[in-house]
């Protein structure tokens, strides 16, 4: 393999998968936000848009890892959780990643408001 085709094999295998489900649930959640209301994706409701995406850190396997997580009104990661696991140490790089992810936040009606999103995060071995 040469050293380029060996680069964007490197490079491929941190990448890391947005996958907004439509079927977003409502409710709330304690934290910082907890009287911030949670909403469905979809009618008025836009879905985020990732604008910041930290890749999770190098571990040995293949797999997905899907993570769920609330999008805050200010774009931020809240009550991040595994939804689908594959081994402790890929199920915690990716939680440590999303974490570090930053969103242009759903809106309804021109407004920021917090949705529930799940994410899929992809490891590939070299």
């Amino acid at each position: 393999m040469t050293s380029i085709a060996r680069r964007q094999t490197f490079g491929a295998l941190f990448g890391a998968v947005l996958a907004i489900q439509i079927n977003a649930q409502k409710g709330s959640s304690p934290s910082d936000d907890a009287s911030e209301e949670v909403v469905e994706i979809g009618g008025d409701v836009s879905p985020p848009k990732l604008v910041h995406r930290v890749d999770p850190a190098h571990v040995v396997g293949s797999g997905t890892v899907v993570v769920g997580l609330i999008v805050t009104s200010r774009g931020l990661p809240r009550d991040v959780r595994i939804v689908e696991s594959l081994s402790k140490e890929m199920d915690e790089s990716a939680v440590n990643a999303v974490k570090q992810w930053r969103f242009d936040p759903a809106r309804r009606k021109d407004k920021p408001v917090a949705v529930k999103v799940t994410v899929e995060i992809r490891f590939h071995d070299m």
